[in-house]
């Protein structure tokens, strides 16, 4: 690519928006620990927001396919699947935004990316942000020739399968 050429451009663009991403992600952790922190220390108020009543990182969730902690308020999920991991998938050609939470596990960043490899899905980007016991994955994959996922609910089913089997083989060790 040279300099200043388009594609540069879109590319600086789209780095740019996921490090914006990764840092709001990061911010809305913080603000979430510091308001528990106040509550602890003072007596229980009514926040006008709902903010610390709302489960982590709900904003990043518009339409997830499959809901783990996420509870609808303002409209119900009707396309939306219990699940061990909040889930949602969005997909433009062969590019696809993966976002899960989930309990955090051990090696399960590792496994993720393993079976999303397996899956002909290649990993362009991930953005990981912890808090307490759970953690959010931002992946942005890409969807090679030859792989049989070609749409979001396919994406969403087969990623809540790996999250499933890491679930159930830590359930299996007892952690």
């Amino acid at each position: 690519m040279i300099p200043g050429d388009q594609a540069s451009i879109v590319g600086g663009a789209i780095d740019y928006v996921k490090e914006l991403e990764q840092l709001l992600q990061s911010l809305e952790a913080k603000k979430r620990t510091l308001l528990l922190q106040q509550q602890d220390h003072q007596k229980p108020t009514t926040h006008n927001d709902g903010y610390a009543d709302s489960p982590p990182f709900a904003q990043f969730f518009a339409y997830p396919q499959y809901v783990w902690r996420h509870v609808a308020r303002d409209y119900p999920f009707p396309e939306s699947r219990p699940a061990v991991a909040d889930i949602e998938v969005s997909l433009i050609e062969t590019h696809a935004s993966v976002r899960i939470l989930s309990s955090k596990r051990p090696s399960q960043l590792l496994r993720i990316v393993a079976g999303l490899h397996t899956l002909r899905l290649t990993v362009l980007h991930l953005n990981v942000t912890a808090f307490d016991s759970m953690v959010l994955f931002s992946i942005s994959v890409k969807v090679e020739e030859g792989c049989s996922l070609t749409t979001v609910d396919d994406i969403a089913a087969a990623v809540h399968h790996i999250i499933s089997l890491i679930d159930a083989e830590m359930a299996s060790i007892g952690q």
